[in-house]
């Protein structure tokens, strides 16, 4: 047998069959080291010719000795059985009780969600004004797989979706539908149960169950309070819970108007839990796209700006030398004072550098517009 090397060397066969009928108890000998023995476990008759060996005891090797220990438990594999079901119940129990609770959650979320019974109403009012003068005019519903399908429906000019524009109107003139998305919040969760595999895992919990109460039958009854196995009660629990789940996915049947024996629970909350994420999802690509709209409208207008002020001041030195060529005296020193003060004279020519720390002068030579009209106003030039 495998199972005697789990234990220690210094173990004996009988302090490790000790421990196998203890560890419901003290936890000594872990689930995969009992499964690993009860696939090992040699059939009864093999075990009864172990058993006439046992004057032979001291001779035998450590693994037959224990055999013929374990030889001697009445009933041995249902004992095994119901000790492994014990120790992996609660563990089963944790498996089963979060996918009844998040199913049943999302069964109420669905139908109590204010929101998402709008968006529902908003599409089917597009859908039916985009359907007008076709068959499909004045329609009553739709299936829920279709909502998965508006991000296929794209515009014209292939910028947007119908999901895009639904989201889009959602925000400009409906902002409490955006709050669905926070109303199906075990959506995601429910999706992800399988009602099938569910029932089996609790089938198999009461045919378990049944097999144990059967065997504890014909086992001598104890006084030790410790020796109690609540795992009747617990079922019961989850089996409530599991009816009350299903009555509840029932009635999401007739509310949304679909056959609940047909359409299981994963398709049905598979395709409310992505049409979830693709609406939020399009909420946030509508907002980055106005954000970079934004900014390149911001761009574009500084853009502008700039060019109009650089046109502005080119205009104005054009002016200033369109006056020195006619010789119209008329408002020449307003414009110059004004070209003077705001730079506009000065915009396009280096500056000079004074050297060896000496006062810089300018002259009024270099700059022959400004000479000739001091000299028509009779001002004096350096």
């Amino acid at each position: 047998m495998l199972y005697c090397h789990s234990y220690p060397c210094d173990s004996s066969p009988n302090e490790q069959a000790a421990g196998v009928f203890s560890c419901g108890t003290d936890g000594c000998v872990c689930t995969f080291s009992l499964q690993n023995l009860i696939k090992n476990l040699p059939e009864q008759k093999e075990l009864s010719n172990l058993a006439e060996l046992k004057n032979e005891y001291e001779e035998l090797c450590e693994s037959e000795q224990f055999g013929i220990v374990m030889s001697s438990v009445k009933m041995l594999r249902p004992r095994l059985n119901g000790i492994l079901f014990k120790l992996t119940f609660e563990e089963q129990v944790n498996n089963i009780r979060p996918d009844i609770m998040n199913v049943t959650f999302a069964c109420e979320e669905v139908k109590k969600s204010e929101g998402f019974s709008m968006i529902l109403e908003l599409v089917l009012l597009v859908g039916n004004y985009m359907n007008s003068g076709s068959r499909n005019a004045q329609t009553f519903g739709f299936n829920i797989s279709f909502l998965c399908k508006l991000r296929d429906t794209k515009s014209t000019n292939q910028n947007t979706t119908l999901l895009h524009f639904l989201a889009e109107k959602c925000e400009e003139k409906y902002p409490e539908i955006l709050k669905f998305p926070d109303e199906l919040d075990h959506v995601e969760c429910a999706s992800k149960v399988s009602a099938q595999i569910l029932k089996a895992s609790l089938d198999t919990m009461e045919r378990h169950i049944q097999r144990l109460e059967n065997d504890i039958q014909n086992f001598p009854k104890t006084e030790d309070k410790q020796d109690k196995f609540h795992s009747r009660e617990q079922y019961e629990k989850l089996s409530t819970m599991h009816k009350n789940m299903q009555k509840l996915y029932e009635s999401l049947g007739s509310y949304f108007a679909f056959d609940p024996h047909t359409v299981s629970m994963e398709d049905f909350f598979g395709d409310l839990a992505n049409f979830r994420n693709l609406f939020m999802d399009a909420v946030r690509e509508n907002h980055k796209k106005r954000e970079m709209e934004e900014k390149i409208k911001r761009a574009k207008l500084a853009k502008e700006k700039a060019e109009r002020e650089k046109l502005e001041r080119q205009q104005k030195k054009k002016q200033l030398i369109d006056m020195n060529k006619e010789g119209d005296e008329t408002g020449v020193m307003d414009s110059l004072m004004e070209a003077l003060q705001s730079g506009a004279a000065f915009r396009d020519r280096r500056k000079r550098t004074p050297r060896n720390g000496k006062t810089a002068y300018i002259c009024t030579s270099s700059f022959p517009m400004l000479s000739n009209c001091l000299k028509k106003k009779k001002y004096s030039t350096i």
